[in-house]
């Protein structure tokens, strides 16, 4: 069996860190991902969805160190289903992505005070040069 997704979008607020009763971090936000296509008269249309990302232990502490409002990134991990009752008891379900990898791909020059850090990687090199240079 398979559960693993892999997305690069754009962070729609900062994150928000909180510890659970035991000491363990956990880190959520909105990650909106769009894409463009054409419909069948030939128009261009764009369409963005939003993700919600949960990260736990040390990548919830480098999440929130690392990435604001308006970061690119790519994030790596599972869909998880919760059940939970709305303000009006009703039951219903929503989706959630357990992150286990995260990237940052906002260029260096735009991230504000943030370091020379790839995701869970301290090497300053960065093996691909500028993303900029790369024509994908």
């Amino acid at each position: 069996m398979l559960n693993k997704i892999m997305l690069i979008g754009n962070l729609g607020k900062d994150p928000e860190m909180n510890y659970t009763q035991n000491g363990t971090a956990l880190t959520k936000f909105s990650l909106a991902v769009s894409r463009s296509y054409k419909t069948s008269s030939g128009e261009k249309r764009d369409e963005t969805e939003w993700f919600n990302i949960v990260a736990w232990d040390k990548l919830a502490e480098l999440c929130n160190q690392y990435l604001h409002k308006g970061s690119k990134a790519y994030i790596e991990g599972r869909v998880s289903q919760r059940k939970y009752t709305d303000k009006n008891g009703i039951e219903r379900y929503a989706f959630d992505v357990v992150a286990s990898d995260m990237q940052i791909l906002t260029p260096k020059s735009a991230q504000s005070g943030s370091s020379d850090f790839l995701a869970g990687n301290a090497d300053d090199s960065d093996p691909l040069g500028d993303l900029e240079d790369h024509p994908f």
